[in-house]
Parts: structure tokens; C-alpha cells; sequence
């Protein structure tokens, strides 16, 4: 640590290579810039490798059930010793003696109040006890830092906030990229608290009798076979077509009941796609409560879609304030912070 750089350890059970999670992206972006700037940092992972990763992976090899909660165990027996700083992303709640000169802590949500959305009593309760390990984690940590201050509601402790980050230069907008053709984008789950199938279906009552040649691209792996009349499954997508399908996208609508943060919409900002929510925590915080995007009720984002695809002014206008505000969750800059905290 002399010249500066820093041996980091990444703890998340959760990578892009076969994960879902918003969570995993994160981390495997936050590894990938440390590594640029001269760190070495190795992730340990119930997921395999990220192929063409350039940081080092320590594969948490887990099968049967309750896995998420057994990784956390299986940490125990991990040998840390030989690392300056330890950035937790979950699971570190056993690791209660100091292994490292530093540990710290990122809370990316509150499983409690997703606890209260959740549909299902053995998922309220599972996403309980996670918040409880949650609370644990947050003392057993060096610091502890929330990507949102709303996420402090379950934290009050809590006084850091670290956002998530994007690389806007990756993202920004190319001349002439929109599609020729009004397209709604969604990136995210067709069941659950996404609320992708929600979508389509007021997509399909809501915009396409006003706007036939309209269509609803979705980036999700669970959309049905036939989601509905100009609904559009992409499935899953690489870095490079993701970015592609946000410069094309007139509006971007993630109608999500809970999201901690919300990256997707940081994404669309950054692309110059203006962005339709419920007003989850996440959107309001990423949105500044609407003033960067139209955030209106559940029963109404397929309305809001077809408002925004007929009005061209109105999305040039959102998507300026937009790329405005996505650069305040520029990945340099929250990777800025992250150093300090190391350091610190």
C-alpha cells in the first residue's frame, strides 16, 4: 500500500455472469475501474467468472438450498488477511473480527421495506431475517454507507451516502441513434416488483390504439411467448447492444414497487432516453423527486408512455435534464468516493 494501491477484496454473492441482480452489475463495474486505476481487487462469488473480467474471481462454490444465507457462512472460512480493504455488498454479517485494516459496508436497499411489498409470507419472512442481517452487518462493518438517503429510514445510524454509478461516457447519447419508430424500452423482470407484465398490458390497452407502429422493447428473461400486440422480448443483452437499445428507445418506463436505487434509470438518463416511474424510493431519489423525469401512479405509466412518445418537446426536455443529472452519478466520481472511504 505504499505506492498507493490497494489489495481489495469484493464480497457479492451476486455477478452479471449469471445473475439478474442490479446488485452484481455494480460490483462488477466498481472492480473493473479500481483495476483501471491500479488497484488489484478479487470478488468472491457464488456466481462463476464474468468472461473477459479484469479483475480477479474467487468462486464460493454452493449448492441445495438457502444459499444466501449459507454463503455468508461459508466467509467465515475465507482467508482475508492478505487485503487492505474489504467492500462488502451483502453477506458479511459473520465476519465480525477485524480481518482486514479495513472493512466496509454497502447497503444497496432495505430488505425490510422490500419485506413490505414482497407477495407471500415465506418471502416476508425471508426478506426479514435478511434485513436483520442487514442491521448486523452495518455494526460488524469499519463504515457503512447507503446508496440513497431514503435508505436511511431503516439505517438511521447510517450518516454516509455512497450512490451507485454509471459510466455516463459509455452511455452518452449518439447523434441520430433515436429508432424510427415511437419505442417504449423496459429493462427488468416480466414477474415480481418490476412490474414488467403491468407494463405490457397498459402498453398494449394504452398506447398502441392511439400509436399502431408503436412498440415496447423489454430486456428481461421471463417475458411469456406471446407478452402482447407490439410488446417485444430482447431477453437478455450484452454491454454493448444494453447501450444500443438506450440510444434508440424514445422513453425509457421502469415501473418497479421498490428499487433501493435504481441504475436502470441512471442508464436511460445518461443514453438521453426521458425516463417514466412509479415513485419507488429509488426513482425519487435517482429523479429528484420527478423534477428529471414524470413519475406518476401505477395505473397510469402506460397514459404517461403514450404523452411522452407523441410529444417531442416534452422528451427533449426531460432527457436534457436527464444527462444533466446522470452525471451526478458519474461511476469516476462514486469510485472517488469509494477510495476515500478505503483510506480514510
Amino acid at each position: 500500500m505504499a505506492d498507493g494501491r490497494l489489495r481489495i477484496a469484493m464480497i457479492s454473492y451476486y455477478l452479471p455472469s449469471t445473475s439478474k441482480m442490479g446488485i452484481g452489475y455494480q460490483v462488477h463495474e466498481l472492480a473493473t475501474e479500481l483495476v483501471r486505476r491500479g488497484h488489484t481487487v478479487d470478488v468472491f462469488s457464488d456466481c462463476p467468472a464474468v468472461e473477459g473480467a479484469v479483475y480477479g474471481h474467487r468462486h464460493v462454490r454452493l449448492t441445495g438450498s438457502l444459499r444466501t444465507f449459507r454463503f455468508a457462512l461459508a466467509l467465515r472460512r475465507v482467508d482475508l488477511s492478505g487485503y487492505d480493504v474489504l467492500h462488502a455488498h451483502g453477506d458479511d454479517y459473520w465476519l465480525w473480527r477485524r480481518r482486514v485494516r479495513r472493512h466496509v459496508r454497502t447497503l444497496h436497499g432495505s430488505c425490510f421495506e422490500e419485506a413490505r411489498r414482497i407477495r407471500g409470507l415465506k418471502e416476508k419472512f425471508r426478506m426479514v431475517l435478511l434485513g436483520l442481517s442487514e442491521v448486523l452487518a452495518s455494526l460488524v462493518a469499519d463504515r457503512t454507507v447507503v446508496v440513497s438517503p431514503r435508505t436511511r429510514r431503516w439505517y438511521p445510524w447510517v450518516r454516509s451516502v455512497v450512490p451507485n454509478g454509471v459510466d455516463t461516457r459509455r452511455f452518452a447519447p449518439r447523434v441520430e441513434s433515436r429508432a424510427d419508430h415511437p419505442v417504449a424500452l423496459f429493462v427488468g423482470a416480466w414477474n415480481g416488483r418490476k412490474r414488467g407484465a403491468e407494463l405490457a398490458r397498459q402498453f398494449v390497452r394504452d398506447v398502441r390504439p392511439h400509436l399502431p407502429g408503436a412498440e415496447l422493447w423489454m430486456v428481461s428473461r421471463d417475458v411469456p411467448d406471446d407478452p402482447g400486440d407490439g410488446v417485444v422480448a430482447l431477453g437478455a443483452l450484452t454491454d454493448a447492444e444494453l447501450v444500443d437499445v438506450y440510444h434508440r428507445a424514445w422513453v425509457f418506463c421502469l415501473p418497479s414497487d421498490y428499487e433501493g436505487f435504481g441504475i436502470p434509470y441512471v442508464e436511460a438518463m445518461a443514453g438521453g432516453a426521458p425516463v417514466v416511474s412509479t415513485p419507488n424510493l429509488g426513482a425519487r431519489y435517482v429523479t429528484r423527486d420527478g423534477a428529471d423525469a414524470r413519475l406518476v401512479p401505477l395505473e397510469d405509466v402506460g397514459t404517461a408512455v403514450r404523452d411522452l412518445l407523441q410529444d417531442a418537446p416534452a422528451r427533449g426536455a426531460l432527457a436534457a435534464a436527464g444527462r444533466r443529472r446522470a452525471q451526478e452519478f458519474d461511476l469516476r466520481r462514486v469510485v472517488d468516493a469509494h477510495e476515500a472511504l478505503y483510506r480514510s
